[in-house]
């Protein structure tokens, strides 16, 4: 009979099978978020969404905070990374002229659609020949030829992205988007170009709107204004980017259904919000005290969605494609900016 019946002190753990909840991460995002803006504050040349990313990736290496952003914080963060990033991008429509894009001119529309489409297969090419894992390819042309994080945030929602390669590909494009506010205002001598034309090459050719506006704004507001447009043109161009990659990523996983027993929609809803939102900013029904509060909701979002991605990334794991990653992002960089180059002067 002892072997029948075993002392209460020895009887099997029970197993929680309570699901873990996100608020401890969300806390965490928001709190990332708010030390973001803090430092964009303080340092208004730091974008307050580059800020995110690199506050995400230290508070996932420091001893002692790592367990809780590993652990317990882990189902909320990886939430905020995709759940308030598809809120942000929606959002992110309402930012975007399009009647004041369209008076940039045809000429303008195609070197723009040039430029994307240039870096982008230029950049997944690249990539997969230089052996990078999973969808990274996919998501650094992505974030190189639309705009940056929020890009790469809206692909990874449709093709399905491990969370590692999405963090390391937004680390990579928010590196060299930041580099690019130190480096591109030195070439605007040495390439002859004018405060408009310098405009227009920032705009094409920066990754995020936060760093074009900050790299921009050296020549002057003649320069900015023309920044911002040309950065809101290949904004506008995320929806069919994002569409196409569904497209495709439907007709290679033909017959298989979601969890729910679903075909996948042809179309991701946040992009259908996206293009809704483009659209209602472009009845003008909006009051400005509207747009600017969507605008700081959109940051806030993107900034909690960003340190949960950034907070994803595990350096030693980065540091095993480093080299290669780097590369592609050298690579990327060369293409999209000769590209773009070549098409400001071809159209002022």
């Amino acid at each position: 009979m002892a072997l029948l019946h075993r002392p209460q002190s020895e009887a099997a753990p029970v197993v929680s099978r309570e699901t873990p909840t996100p608020w401890p991460g969300l806390g965490l995002a928001a709190g990332g978020a708010l030390v973001a803006w803090c430092v964009h504050r303080l340092v208004p040349g730091i974008p307050m969404l580059t800020a995110s990313v690199v506050l995400g990736i230290a508070v996932a290496h420091i001893p002692g905070v790592r367990t809780v952003v590993r652990g317990p914080a882990r189902p909320g963060l990886s939430l905020a990374g995709r759940r308030l990033m598809r809120i942000g991008i929606v959002l992110l429509g309402l930012g975007l002229g399009l009647d004041q894009v369209l008076r940039l001119g045809w000429a303008t529309v195609a070197m723009v659609s040039a430029v994307v489409a240039a870096t982008f297969f230029g950049t997944v090419w690249l990539g997969r020949r230089l052996g990078l894992p999973g969808d990274q390819p996919l998501l650094i042309a992505t974030g190189y030829s639309i705009c940056g994080a929020s890009a790469i945030g809206a692909v990874s929602e449709v093709s399905g992205s491990d969370d590692e390669d999405v963090a390391a590909s937004v680390a990579l494009v928010t590196l060299c988007g930041t580099l690019a506010i130190a480096v591109l205002p030195l070439l605007q001598g040495p390439l002859g170009l004018s405060d408009l034309s310098f405009g227009r090459w920032v705009g094409a050719s920066v990754h995020d709107v936060g760093q074009v506006v900050a790299t921009a704004q050296t020549a002057g507001p003649a320069a900015l204004g023309e920044a911002v447009l040309v950065k809101l043109m290949r904004v506008a161009l995320l929806a069919p980017l994002v569409a196409a990659v569904a497209f495709s990523m439907r007709a290679r996983r033909r017959g298989v259904r979601t969890s729910s027993g679903k075909r996948p929609a042809p179309v991701p809803l946040f992009v259908a919000g996206f293009l809704a939102a483009a659209a209602l900013r472009a009845t003008g029904l909006l009051p400005h005290v509207a747009l600017d509060w969507a605008h700081t909701a959109q940051e806030a979002l993107l900034a909690a969605a960003l340190f949960g991605l950034g907070s994803a990334v595990h350096l030693p794991t980065l540091a095993r494609t480093g080299g290669r990653a780097a590369l592609l992002g050298l690579g990327a960089w060369v293409v999209v900016a000769g590209v773009s180059y070549a098409g400001v002067l071809a159209t002022t």
